[in-house]
């Protein structure tokens, strides 16, 4: 099995456990997580793909890799939004999901003296 090959096995798998990740976990900070496994796999993907055209005799091309670079950067500052947000949504709400639903009071219990 070659190099690339195997990274772009990697790459599916990536992807794979993010969909999942997606899918499954309703809560937000999962998601955000999930849907970086998701960027990661595109990411790596885009660089099996500039490999294998250097590799096949085209010169080394460098736009590929800035894109990648700045794909990256771009991934880290909305995932640090993305908390920012979740963090200012848990000071506002108390409640870190993102259902709307509210949660019922609890029942009061009587003072001493009523019956």
């Amino acid at each position: 099995m070659s190099a690339p090959t195997l990274f772009g096995l990697c790459a599916a798998v990536l992807v794979g456990f993010g969909l999942y990740g997606l899918m499954v976990h309703p809560q937000p900070l999962r998601k955000v997580l999930s849907f970086n496994l998701i960027g990661n796999g595109v990411f790596l993907v885009c660089a099996v793909i500039a490999r294998r055209g250097a590799s096949a005799g085209f010169g080394g091309d460098p736009v590929p890799q800035a894109l990648l670079i700045t794909a990256i950067v771009v991934a880290f500052a909305a995932s640090a939004l993305a908390v920012a947000l979740m963090l200012r949504q848990f000071d506002e709400t108390g409640s870190s999901s993102l259902s709307s639903e509210v949660a019922p009071a609890p029942a009061k219990s009587p003072a001493k003296g009523e019956a």
